[in-house]
């Protein structure tokens, strides 16, 4: 094999992603002699439209529930969504044998909110805008 040019870009195609994830997937199975990654999402739908106001996404791998990304419109907030689709995205991690849960989000949005359900904080990292920082939680499940 050639020495590789190394290449900084602001995207990745699909198929470049691929190349790593699938890579990366076959070294954690080959590892651990199995495979049960799978996506997860929980979402705020309209019922008659089906809009997607929002909601959570991550995944579950190897006993751990991954929590990426959650957002709800202001319009929603503080009225039990987002307890309900936080609820509804553990109980599922649970359900596929998950023992743990992680995330991080920023200091200026909803740490509170993650504590309250039960979520502890175990690092945070000073980042911008000055004075904020990403605060990584976990909840045993």
């Amino acid at each position: 094999m050639r020495t590789p040019e190394i290449v900084i870009q602001n995207h990745i195609p699909p198929n470049e992603a691929d190349i790593i994830e699938s890579g990366l997937n076959r070294y954690n199975d080959d590892i651990a002699g199995y495979a049960d990654r799978q996506a997860l999402a929980v979402l705020a739908r309209d019922p008659f439209s089906g809009e997607v106001f929002g909601g959570a996404y991550g995944r579950s791998s190897l006993g751990l529930l991954f929590l990426d990304l959650f957002h709800l419109p202001e319009s929603l907030r503080g009225r039990g969504v987002g307890s309900q689709i936080l609820t509804a995205f553990e109980d599922e991690g649970r359900r596929r044998g998950c023992r743990h849960a992680v995330l991080y989000t920023i200091s200026f949005q909803a740490p509170g909110f993650y504590q309250k359900h039960g979520w502890q904080v175990f690092g945070e990292i000073p980042c911008d805008p000055p004075g904020t920082s990403r605060v990584f939680l976990r909840k045993a499940l």
